[in-house]
Order: C-alpha cells, then sequence, then structure tokens
C-alpha cells in the first residue's frame, strides 16, 4: 500500500458515457503524466486500443463501472467529486480539493443534471470561442490546472 503524498493530494479523473475510447486512452495518458492516482469510466464498455506506447494501464489503474450509481457508491472516502461542465465556476479560479475526482461527461451530451446535482462542486474550462473541447483535451486541463496551481502553492510555502 502507497501512502498519499499529502502536499500533492489524490485524485482521479475517468468520463461519464464516453463515445470514443481513442479519448479514454489519450486522458489516461495525460492522467499519468499529471500525476493521477487512476482513471476511471462509467457505463461504456470497449476494447482497448494499441496507440499507448507508454504502457500507462502497468502504471496507473482504470476502473470502468456500469453505472453512476455503482461508481458513486464505491469512490474513495473523502474524495470530492468535481463536475466539469458547462456553467460551473471558472477553472482558472477553482481551488483544487487535496482529495478529488474529476467527472467528465461524454463528447455529444456532457453530465446529466442528475450527475451535477450529486457533485460537490462544478467547473467549467473557459475558452476565447467555441465552449466545448475534446472530452481527452478537457481532462488534461483541468488535471494541468491542479498541477500548476499544486506548484504554485509549493513554491509559495517554501
Amino acid at each position: 500500500m502507497t501512502d498519499i503524498d499529502l502536499k500533492r493530494g489524490y485524485f482521479e479523473i475517468g468520463i461519464y458515457q464516453p463515445l470514443h475510447w481513442e479519448n479514454v486512452g489519450t486522458l489516461w495518458r495525460s492522467a499519468w503524466q499529471l500525476g493521477a492516482a487512476g482513471i476511471f469510466m462509467i457505463g461504456r464498455k470497449f476494447d482497448r486500443q494499441g496507440s499507448d506506447l507508454w504502457h500507462v494501464d502497468r502504471r496507473i489503474p482504470f476502473r470502468r463501472y456500469d453505472s453512476f450509481d455503482d461508481f458513486y457508491a464505491n469512490r474513495p472516502v473523502g474524495a470530492r467529486l468535481i463536475g466539469v461542465e458547462f456553467g460551473g465556476s471558472p477553472l482558472s479560479a477553482f481551488v483544487h480539493p487535496p482529495t478529488a475526482l474529476y467527472l467528465l461527461g461524454s463528447e455529444s451530451n456532457g453530465l446529466p443534471p442528475r450527475i451535477l446535482d450529486r457533485c460537490d462542486q462544478v467547473v467549467e474550462i473557459e475558452s476565447v470561442n467555441a465552449m466545448s473541447y475534446n472530452v481527452a483535451v478537457s481532462g488534461s486541463l483541468v488535471m494541468y490546472a491542479r498541477e500548476i496551481q499544486l506548484r504554485a502553492n509549493r513554491d509559495a510555502s517554501s
């Protein structure tokens, strides 16, 4: 068992009802690069694709849940559920909790209201033009923002 570095915290990221496995694979690689403890997917089944040259499946775990209720009942104790969806607080001003689960919606439907209601917080990613990003890009931006915030906080306390 590995102890959590309290300065870095613990987080996982996942997609609800993803449409394309390639986006899951891209998110998985970004999750490993940006320090996630794991990734997850809710509601879809895919055959894995072979474009992962970094073999991240050997580096951080991937979990699949049949339903949101299954995921919600089995989430890590104390982890805050952060939805990523239009209409949330701006990501640039969001204070990332030490222990978090970030949940992205599918590429075409986003997160349904019944799931947003169960999130502890909801953030949106600002843009210059269209608000909609590819789901793997959205997840990568959220994790990058978390990492930048962690580094700034660490530098400020040194």
